[in-house]
This record gives C-alpha cells, sequence and structure tokens, in this order.
C-alpha cells in the first residue's frame, strides 16, 4: 500500500513543503531511501525500525520505499523520522484513520519510541500555515516554540505509541494552548550608572542605540571601553513581536531555543573571541548555518579587541554592514540570513595601548602605532558610524558620590526616538534611520543653510568620502531625534561631524 504523509524542511530561515510517500510491497525485506537523503536521513532507517517495534507495532517484512518529494531538492537532519515512522504504520492498516492526512509530522525518533525535539521548527511551522496546513505533530519539547503562531493547532506528542493512539481514536491529546506574546522588562546585566565618568561615550552610545548606528570605542586600556559596550543591552529598545519571531526563526535553526519560553524575548548581545573564524562569524559549515552576525540580527554584535581578529574575518563584515543580510554559499548548500546588526567594536590605540594616554607613557614607535592601527582598513572604519575616543577616568569621577543617570531613563529616550523613526518610516519599509536611503535622506534629511554650510567646510577639511557624509547626516537625524526637534539643526551637524573625527586623527596619515 501507499501512503503520504506532509512535512517540511529549511533553506536557511525559511521553510519549504515536504511530501514523504511510502510504498510497502512484495518483495525480499528491504528499506530504501530517495530524494536526495543526507546521511542522517538515510539512517533514519535504524531508528524507524527500532521505534516501531520497541512501540508495539508491527513492523512490515516487505520491500519498503521511502520518497521524500522533491526529488531534486537535498533533505537534511532527523525531522523527518516521525513522518516516516507514521507513513509506514499507515501503509500497513496499523493506522486506521485517515486523520493524519490533514497534518504535518516533525520530530526525530529515539529506539524507544520517544519523539525527541528537533532545530528549526518555527520557520518550518511558519512555512506549513503559510501553505494552508495548519494542525501540525511536533515533539513536546518543541510545543512552546510552535505554539505562538495564531491560527495553528499544535499537537504535542512524547513518544510514537501516542501519536499512533491520538489517530486511532483511542486517546486524546488537548492542542498545546497558543502562547501570546509577552515583551518582559530587559533584563539590565550592567547598568550605565554602574559606568564612572565618560559622559561624551555615555552620550554617543545613546545616539548609537537610538538609530542603530555602528560605534567604535578606541581608548587605553582600564578606560572603560569594555564595560561601556557591555551596558548597551540595558538601553536597547523594546522587542516587536515581528522582530522576536525572526529572531527565534535563526536561533532554532542552530537548537538555542531552550526552556519553556520558546521565543528569543530580548535583543540578542553576541561577543565572540577575537580568534573566530570566517565561518563561525559570517556563517558557514557543510550545512551553511548562520554564524554570529545572523545570531546578532535585532541586536548587538560586539568586538572587542577589534585589531586582533584575522583581517579577512574583519573585511568579510563589510557586506553585511552596508547590505543587512549574508550570502553563505557551500558546495551542497546556499543560504541567505539576515545580518541587521549594530556593531560595537573596541579596541586600544596602539599595541601597548598607552598611545594618547594622560598617565602613561607610550613605548610604541611611529611605525608600530601606524602598523596596528592599519589592521582597520579605511572602506571597513567607513562603514562604522561614530567614532569616541575614552581615555583615564580620574579619581573625582570614581570617588563622585552622586549616580550618574541609570539605564531605564536612558531606555526611555531610546524608545521614544525610536517611535519616531517608526512613524516616520511606516510606508517606507525600514524601522530606523541608519537604513535610510539616499531617497529617504533627501526627504528627511533636509538642512538649512547654515547646517549646510558647516557640514560643506568638515567635508572638504576632514576629506570626507560620501559614504561619511551619508552616516553624518543619518546621525544628525538621530540625534534630532533624540532631542525631540522636528529638523537637523546645526548643532546636531557639529555633534554627528565630531563622532567622524578618529578617523583622520588616527588614520588620516596613512
Amino acid at each position: 500500500m501507499l501512503s503520504k504523509i506532509k512535512s517540511h524542511g529549511l533553506n536557511g530561515i525559511s521553510g519549504y513543503p515536504i511530501q514523504i510517500e511510502v510504498d510497502i510491497s512484495n518483495g525480499l525485506p528491504s528499506y530504501e531511501t530517495v530524494g536526495l537523503p543526507d546521511a542522517a536521513v538515510r539512517e533514519s532507517k535504524e531508528r524507524v525500525r527500532s521505534a516501531i517495534k520497541n512501540s508495539g507495532y508491527e513492523y512490515p517484512m516487505s520491500k519498503i520505499t521511502v520518497n521524500l518529494a522533491p526529488a531534486d531538492t537535498k533533505k537534511e537532519g532527523s525531522v523527518y523520522d516521525l513522518a516516516i515512522a507514521v507513513g509506514i504504520l499507515a501503509a500497513t492498516n496499523q493506522i486506521k484513520s485517515l486523520k493524519f492526512e490533514e497534518f504535518c509530522f516533525f520530530g526525530e525518533l529515539a529506539l524507544d519510541g520517544t519523539v525527541r525535539c528537533v532545530s528549526g521548527i518555527l520557520p518550518m511551522i511558519i512555512d506549513a500555515y503559510n501553505n494552508g496546513n495548519t494542525k501540525c505533530i511536533v515533539p513536546y519539547e518543541n510545543a512552546a516554540e510552535a505554539a505562538y503562531i495564531a491560527g495553528t493547532t499544535i499537537i504535542p506528542v512524547k513518544n510514537l505509541g501516542q501519536a499512533v493512539r491520538y489517530f486511532n481514536g483511542e486517546e486524546d491529546i488537548e492542542p498545546y494552548p497558543l502562547k501570546s506574546w509577552n515583551n518582559s522588562e530587559n533584563i539590565v546585566r550592567m547598568d550605565f550608572s554602574e559606568i564612572k565618568g565618560q559622559n561624551i561615550a555615555k552620550r554617543a552610545a545613546e545616539i548609537a542605540v537610538s538609530g542603530g548606528h555602528n560605534i567604535l570605542l578606541i581608548g587605553t586600556p582600564g578606560s572603560g571601553k569594555t564595560m561601556l559596550a557591555r551596558s548597551i543591552p540595558s538601553i536597547l529598545p523594546d522587542l516587536t513581536f515581528e522582530e522576536a519571531l525572526e529572531i527565534t526563526k535563526i536561533h532554532s535553526i542552530i537548537g538555542e531555543i531552550k526552556g519553556n519560553n520558546g521565543i528569543v524575548n530580548e535583543r540578542p548581545f553576541r561577543a565572540p573571541h577575537h580568534s573566530a573564524s570566517l565561518p563561525s562569524l559570517i556563517g558557514g559549515g557543510s550545512k551553511a548555518l548562520p554564524g554570529e552576525i545572523s545570531l546578532a540580527h535585532y541586536g548587538v554584535l560586539f568586538l572587542d579587541e577589534l585589531p586582533e581578529f584575522n583581517k579577512s574575518v574583519l573585511e568579510a563584515l563589510r557586506q553585511p554592514l552596508e547590505d543587512g543580510f549574508v550570502t553563505v554559499t557551500r558546495a551542497n548548500a546556499k543560504s541567505v540570513y539576515p545580518s541587521d546588526f549594530m556593531l560595537v567594536a573596541a579596541m586600544n590605540p596602539c599595541p601597548c595601548g598607552n598611545y594618547g594616554s594622560r598617565i602613561n607613557e607610550c613605548r610604541c614607535t611611529q611605525v608600530q602605532v601606524q602598523r596596528y592601527q592599519s589592521k582597520i582598513s579605511g572602506p571597513l572604519l567607513d562603514r562604522i558610524d561614530i567614532h569616541v575616543e575614552m581615555t583615564e577616568v580620574g579619581y573625582s569621577d570614581l570617588s563622585q558620590a552622586k549616580p550618574s543617570e541609570n539605564s531605564a531613563t536612558i531606555r526611555e529616550r531610546v524608545n521614544k526616538a525610536r517611535k519616531i523613526q517608526r512613524d516616520r518610516f511606516e510606508k517606507d519599509g525600514i524601522i530606523y534611520n541608519s537604513q535610510m536611503t539616499s531617497a529617504l535622506m533627501r526627504k528627511y534629511c533636509k538642512l538649512d543653510k547654515k547646517a549646510e554650510t558647516i557640514l560643506n567646510a568638515a567635508f572638504d577639511n576632514l576629506h570626507l568620502s560620501a559614504r561619511a557624509h551619508s552616516r553624518i547626516l543619518k546621525v544628525a537625524r538621530t540625534i534630532a531625534d533624540v532631542e525631540g526637534q522636528k529638523n537637523i539643526t546645526s548643532d546636531n551637524i557639529i555633534e554627528a561631524i565630531q563622532y567622524r573625527s578618529l578617523d583622520r586623527k588616527y588614520w588620516g596619515n596613512f
């Protein structure tokens, strides 16, 4: 007999429908899987056979052919185990009802019939819903993640026997209750009130977060660069449900969704070590999985000790920073992942770290300083909107009894600025100022005569590129939004220009 079961596969963060056809025919006992299966799919034969027998059902001693359609698309992973087992039992009339034809099946089988959780369940459920398949059988551990999609019926199962009994009418399983989006309060691990002094750097960080701008912190050791960077998550704007779903889809692919919540409810903060390889940062491997820049989507990618990263790794950041997505191509796979992240980078000004210090003398020669700083190329530096210099904090700042402004207060201003941008770009298809195109800049970044004169002088004197000119305008637009101003003023332009001066101070001579 022949049975047909519905399931879904993954291509990047997008799902696609898979139909699993199981044919049981006379002949010598054999088991053949066709449809471009990978090793994990081919090995499902032994898992399925043992799971069926150990669940108390009869495994047919016949010729079994399993086809995964479309046959020209490579199938990967163990997500099809449950669907194949149900297909075999349906083809041998051990599942008597045709109710199973209404469902999509997901899950890996253990040898005793237990249904184990799988990675990437959320994008597959979303694609099933978009294709009109609203009923899904999923592993119990994946149910919370799948239950955020309104309009779907999620039936969680713990083992194969439970699924069979459900379709035979021998056991009733209540659908997993639909979960509603709950944007919990920001988890504050490091607060801005704990940072002593560095008011200019804290102001720059607020501007960067408000407009989604990239920021470079350069300064002497102990000046607070890392502390400031790790405090940025405490002022990130509220996460929307749409953003949370897209973040969760990416993290679901690599199996990072744990616990009962089932969804990412805070913006990611990724801080890879400077020894990270190109595939780990950009994405890759045999399955073209997402890298750190995609896992930081709608959040922060923090690169500490920036010059210590491999130069090829840093240069690979240039295109994702500009495009907001990355295409990972391998011999057997090609995937496109979103990578719209805020880059926060920190570095010392020289190998010893004391170049420009007010306290300690730099021991580096000018050649050593230039060689160290030249590890950061001009094109990459050009894509970082805000450059901030930090130096040692004085004793008066450390001993100050009055606490500085806390993260909650700053976050309120950030949320207000983001709301202004959401309302402004409601019909333009973007979210914040750093995403503006040239056409949108002409529309929303108009300057008066005084501001235009100041920017013109800075462009000539600092020898700025066209990209730097655009980013100054975007940062000025964000400063105006934080200040609650409708138009960009000359003061906004002056402040934005100040955030572009370091590339000429440190990198201007070579």
